[in-house]
């Protein structure tokens, strides 16, 4: 017979340093759950992120039990470790705090596929660009530059435009 399912609880932790303090302890505590075995089992399961936020969902049962599955660190925390950025922009239309390259955003989308809801690879590098878009980072196309875009526009606006055919009377 299946064991019966008491509640289900979603967590963001930080991988393999996960402690027994607010937000795991309260929201175990609360179920009767074991938090020291479930800190040590986490931990086990995610030393290899070292501190990146992971997502994790505990299912609780009746005889006070649990399983949990960890999901791949957020896009925004991958983004920023590969922009170099402490947080994104506070005004991402008008202020951008980084760039990532295509190939980056590929990475990314390879390691969140399963957790993106999204049917192919260019599917899911279309979501991770959107939000590297809403955090003020941007990602450079094959062939621009990764320098200022100013530059580029000063010397354009340098050019004299012809004014097309002139008129003889």
């Amino acid at each position: 017979m299946a064991k019966r399912i008491v509640a289900t609880i979603k967590l963001q932790a930080p991988g393999g340093q996960a402690t027994p303090a607010p937000p795991i302890g309260p929201a175990l505590g609360q179920r009767n759950v074991n938090i020291v075995q479930f800190v040590q089992q986490f931990n086990d399961r995610t030393k290899e992120y070292n501190g990146t936020p992971i997502p994790v969902v505990i299912t609780v049962f009746a005889d006070n039990t649990f399983t949990f599955i960890t999901k791949s660190p957020p896009a925004a925390a991958m983004l920023k470790e590969y922009a170099q950025v402490a947080q994104g922009s506070p005004e991402p239309n008008k202020e951008k705090v980084g760039s990532v390259t295509p190939q980056q955003i590929r990475q990314i989308a390879e390691k969140k596929l399963a957790d993106l809801n999204a049917h192919d690879i260019d599917g899911a590098c279309r979501i991770i660009e959107g939000t590297a878009r809403s955090m003020g980072i941007t990602v450079e196309k094959k062939g621009e530059p990764s320098g200022d875009k100013e530059m580029l526009h000063d010397s354009e606006a340098n050019q004299e435009i012809p004014s097309g055919p002139e008129k003889t009377a």
